[in-house]
């Protein structure tokens, strides 16, 4: 057994001095940025799969400083594998997300582990979206100022904080890039989740992945929770014969957004398009609505040349004024992926050199004949 566990050992250390040798006789250019973000998913130990081998985490921020201690200097890639070598020998973690990718572990490194039954929101430090990007929304662009200047200054709102904000309005109307774009200007970490995720199996845990969800948030605040499809976990309590947990699941979002357990720096933010179905004490939490509109003619002119001059092919024949005209009462992401995204690929399935006019007319009449000819009157509560 001794000679086992001293073959495993050394088979650990190889694997850890060939991830982490010299990053340039790898064919790797030189790592000099140090990890801000490192998370890790628990793996298990080489020859084991015994479940009682397992290690519990009890004191996260013991695990966090014995971590940075051991991996210190070592380079971190998404996908690859530590071993730990104090407080669980052999233990293998997989590194799930790395941010700056291919960065240094260091002591200030930020160590979160994320275990396969807990919710594990995507978190996005550097977004590359602007404010630019988000054609039109003007007053809603407004109304995010306040938003920037709290997370730029937490402690200077005290109880005055803009902690709930609802973004709503029809699908595809840039709810989700702004908030992205919100983060990117802040500086702060966002925390997407899609509201379906946190719909358990069993009753109480859903309840149990908001409250961690917070939990990771209050680590890493100042940031932005963004909640997409809010409607899915806060449904109005009156349609409880439809979802029997969903009581106890607007109980646990109540709970977290009232503040009863304080955590300064956590603005949520909540994107719907069936604001008619939320919850009406969910929604009385919410201190700021702000709603996106579909963009109008002069926006959805932008959008359509913002976009097709992105194009792998060049376009050709293409009244620009006369398509905006064409598509009203289309979204952004209708405009994006349903019409000019079907013409291009239309026009490379029949080995086109270009994209026609004619491409994206017929793009926008069969979108009309699926949807009805009413697009402008699609409704939202």
């Amino acid at each position: 057994m001794q000679l086992e566990n001293e073959r495993v050992e050394n088979i650990a250390k190889a694997i850890q001095r060939k991830n982490h040798k010299n990053s340039r006789e790898e064919g790797f250019e030189p790592v000099e940025s140090t990890a801000e973000l490192l998370v890790l998913e628990p793996i298990g130990y080489p020859l084991s799969s015994v479940l009682d081998d397992y290690p519990e985490i009890v004191d996260a921020g013991v695990f966090e400083y014995y971590a940075r201690e051991q991996w210190n200097g070592y380079i971190a890639r998404k996908g690859e594998y530590l071993f730990d070598r104090r407080m669980y020998p052999d233990f293998a973690y997989r590194i799930k997300e790395v941010e700056p990718p291919e960065s240094v572990i260091g002591m200030e490194t930020s160590i979160i582990v994320h275990e396969n039954n807990t919710i594990a929101p995507t978190i996005e430090f550097h977004s590359h979206v602007s404010f630019d990007d988000v054609i039109g929304q003007h007053t809603a662009k407004q109304k995010c100022k306040i938003i920037e200047k709290y997370l730029e200054e937490p402690d200077k709102f005290g109880k005055w904080a803009p902690r709930n904000v609802l973004f709503f309005g029809p699908s595809g109307t840039g709810k989700t890039m702004l908030a992205k774009a919100l983060a990117n200007k802040a500086k702060v970490p966002l925390l997407p989740v899609k509201a379906t995720q946190m719909i358990g199996e069993y009753v109480g845990e859903g309840a149990r992945q908001i409250h961690q969800l917070y939990d990771k948030a209050e680590d890493m605040a100042p940031c932005i929770i963004f909640i997409d499809e809010l409607d899915a976990i806060a449904l109005d309590r009156r349609h409880q014969e439809l979802r029997g947990d969903v009581a106890e699941i607007v109980n646990a979002l109540l709970t977290e957004m009232d503040g009863i357990v304080e955590r300064d720096g956590i603005c949520t933010i909540g994107a719907t398009n069936l604001t008619n179905t939320l919850d009406p004490a969910v929604r009385s939490r919410f201190e700021e609505e702000i709603e996106f509109l579909l963009p109008n003619e002069e926006e959805r002119l932008k959008i359509l040349e913002t976009n097709i001059a992105t194009f792998p092919l060049p376009v050709k024949d293409v009244d620009m004024k006369k398509l905006a005209s064409l598509t009203k009462g289309f979204s952004g992401r209708d405009l994006v992926e349903k019409v000019l995204k079907i013409a291009l690929h239309q026009a490379i399935i029949e080995d086109e050199e270009v994209v026609t006019g004619k491409r994206f007319e017929e793009s926008v009449e069969k979108l009309i004949q699926k949807n009805g000819n009413v697009m402008d009157n699609r409704m939202y509560c």
